[in-house]
């Protein structure tokens, strides 16, 4: 059977009556591009997080992970270039006084907005007749730091300026030093975090794509210049192997986008995008970008610390450049949910069920009473389920509703395997006598089991 192409209305709903993800201060009326995580939800994120650090940090040897402060000393992002130049082109209703951006509204209208100034799109805007999506007319395109602004001190007006980060990667350029000093590395090595950024986005939209608040997962791997092609590819497929460890295709799923000289960041050299199938088409999910050395280029002129590499062979100071792979983690979270989600038939009943891989899944098992007003059922199944969780902690129990029903609600959070304890279980007919019914998500399939046959199961699916 085919699977229905998804809706982002369908993972939206998904996410909300059961759990995974609510709109920040609802009770209130929300705000823009800011997103609540629910127990399952939650729990999801962090699954997806503790695999990435998994594969690229733990298990690795070059690898080393931080976890630098929100909050910097503002001349970090003067001299990364943020204050002047991490802007978006801003264009205003004139009648009701809503933003918008110039890019998004001119390729809304077939006009490709890279590379063009914001006289250029003002003049491109005038031109096609592009109005509002309220219909009035609009203002000349300006540019809109994107950057949030606070201060730190105790009286309001005579306060230090800072700022929210907009990106988690100049913690990882002004604690270079730290871990030179701390551990010794040698080239090539990296710098890894998972963390928040904060960015003023003109028009938050859909769901979890374009936020506000928003969680990256990247590192900065050192290196010297001349291997920078060669590890370039290497990074390329490492990323594309932790897609596949998503259990994404990379043909039918993903894109590879080169990235033109024009619409690059301006540390950047080469970069390349990897685009994954979200309702709507492809859009970004991370990317791969060659810094050169302009950040530790500029920390080291502008602070006065030494930020070369002093090479302990042969004595002499480098200039490290840089490779970075960018992963972000809501994209992240919105992807494997798309990528899960489906509606298919089961036992001539339409059901909604989330594929996620066993390792992702916020529940691992359900254990379950065949009937929950049978006391001798119930003890059965809590026994069953503190054995099971030996295994894994997220080992749910559920015993709402009849059997089906329940069933049908696993499905549709994404819990692999259901467990049911029934007479049989406690000896009525006794060659079954401590075995189980373990039924498959994917399939609906059942097969009777031993307990440590079920603990088996979901301890090999997991793995």
């Amino acid at each position: 059977m085919e699977k229905t192409p998804v809706t982002l209305e369908q993972i939206v709903s998904l996410c909300k009556r059961r759990g995974f993800i609510f709109a920040g201060s609802e009770i209130y009326g929300g705000l823009a591009g800011t997103f609540d995580y629910g127990p399952l939800g939650l729990a999801l994120k962090k699954n997806i997080e503790a695999l990435w650090w998994r594969m690229f940090v733990d298990s690795r040897d070059d690898m080393f992970g931080i976890d630098s402060a929100i909050l910097m000393n503002s001349k970090v992002w003067e001299t990364s270039g943020h204050v002047n130049g991490f802007n978006d082109p801003l264009v205003v209703d004139v009648k009701t006084n809503k933003r918008y951006r110039a890019d998004t509204l001119l390729e809304d209208f077939g006009v490709e907005a890279i590379g063009m100034t914001p006289e250029q799109m003002s003049a491109a805007i005038k031109e096609k007749g592009i109005t509002s999506p309220d219909g009035n007319a609009l203002s000349d395109v300006q540019q809109f730091n994107m950057m949030f602004k606070t201060s730190v001190g105790s009286v309001e007006g005579g306060d230090t300026p800072v700022y929210l980060r907009p990106e988690t990667a100049q913690g990882m350029f002004v604690n270079f030093k730290n871990i030179i000093d701390s551990y010794h590395p040698k080239l090539p090595f990296g710098i890894a975090q998972i963390g928040k950024s904060f960015r003023n986005e003109i028009a938050p939209r859909e769901f979890l794509f374009r936020v506000r608040e928003l969680e990256i997962m990247e590192f900065e791997y050192f290196l010297e210049e001349k291997e920078w092609e060669t590890l370039f590819a290497y990074w390329m497929e490492q990323m594309r192997a932790w897609f596949v460890a998503l259990g994404f295709d990379l043909n039918e799923d993903l894109q590879e986008v080169e990235v033109p000289a024009e619409d690059r960041a301006h540390y950047s050299k080469r970069t390349t995008d990897f685009y994954f199938k979200y309702p709507g088409g492809f859009k970004e999910i991370g990317g791969l970008a060659y810094r050169t050395d302009f950040d530790l280029q500029n920390h080291m002129r502008e602070s006065g610390e030494e930020l070369r590499y002093l090479d302990p062979e042969t004595n002499e100071r480098v200039n490290p450049h840089v490779l970075e792979p960018t992963f972000g983690l809501g994209r992240h979270v919105l992807a494997v949910l798309v990528k899960a989600y489906s509606v298919d038939e089961l036992g001539g009943e339409e059901r909604a069920v989330l594929r996620l891989p066993a390792n992702l899944a916020p529940i691992k098992a359900m254990v379950s009473p065949l009937l929950k007003n049978k006391p001798e059922l119930v003890e059965k199944a809590k026994e069953i389920r503190k054995e099971l969780q030996k295994v894994h902690p997220a080992i749910a129990w559920d015993d709402n509703g009849n059997i089906g029903k329940r069933y049908r609600r696993q499905d549709e959070i994404g819990t692999p395997f259901c467990i049911t304890i029934d007479f049989d279980t406690l000896g009525e007919t006794p060659e079954l006598r401590d075995t189980v019914t373990l039924r498959h998500r994917d399939t609906g399939e059942q097969e009777r089991l031993t307990i440590a046959e079920a603990a088996e199961k979901i301890r090999s699916a997991i793995a």
